[in-house]
């Protein structure tokens, strides 16, 4: 299933029922992004346009083998745990995080604050982020820079670096492709400087 824009409209279908849906949706800069049309309707599923997303209706029945799957599955947002290497904490986060996840998300990060050190924030697993995430990240990212340390973002979904993108928050954090590949650089950056970057 995709969504069909035309100008500033676009053409939502559910996968299960058929039953569709157009209207103006707010124009990201990737025009693929549809999660503000699939939202402020009450639909659940993809943020993209290429599907699976569910009408209202649709999206109250039950997942039975071979429906498609919305993101109303993928759980509520947590923490998968916390590693401290070295001079890094990393914090691995899952599903989305959203109010509901906020205090969770909030306590690691003020826990891997007050280990010291640099911290990654691992979001491979985090499907979507509203803006109670990513001002707890901003506010966190602050603080690490107040204490002469890095706060970096690992593996962001497209989806994440779209929000990101959107908000102008791109090229607050030092963003990379994986978890190993901010280590990487963390540790790189140490031994050059010899200090905290």
């Amino acid at each position: 299933m995709t969504v069909v824009p035309d100008d500033d409209l676009m053409t939502l279908i559910c996968d299960i029922c058929g039953d569709s849906l157009r209207a103006t949706a707010c124009v990201l800069p990737d025009a693929e992004v549809v999660w503000t049309l699939v939202s402020e309707h009450g639909w659940s599923g993809s943020p993209f346009a290429t599907g699976p997303h569910r009408c209202p209706h649709c999206s109250l029945l039950p997942t039975s083998q071979g429906a498609t799957v919305s993101c109303s599955d993928h759980g509520p947002g947590g923490i998968l745990g916390i590693d401290h290497l070295d001079d890094v904490t990393v914090v691995a986060a899952t599903g989305d995080i959203d109010l509901e996840a906020g205090d969770t998300l909030r306590s690691a990060l003020r826990h891997a604050a007050e280990m010291g050190g640099h911290v990654v924030v691992d979001l491979s697993r985090v499907h979507l982020i509203d803006s109670t995430g990513l001002g707890l990240l901003v506010r966190a990212h602050q603080d690490a820079r107040g204490r002469g340390a890095t706060l970096s973002l690992a593996a962001p979904s497209r989806f994440i670096r779209t929000v990101l993108h959107t908000m102008r928050l791109d090229g607050t954090f030092p963003i990379f492709d994986s978890r190993a590949d901010a280590l990487a650089h963390l540790s790189q950056d140490e031994s050059v400087s010899g200090t905290r970057v």
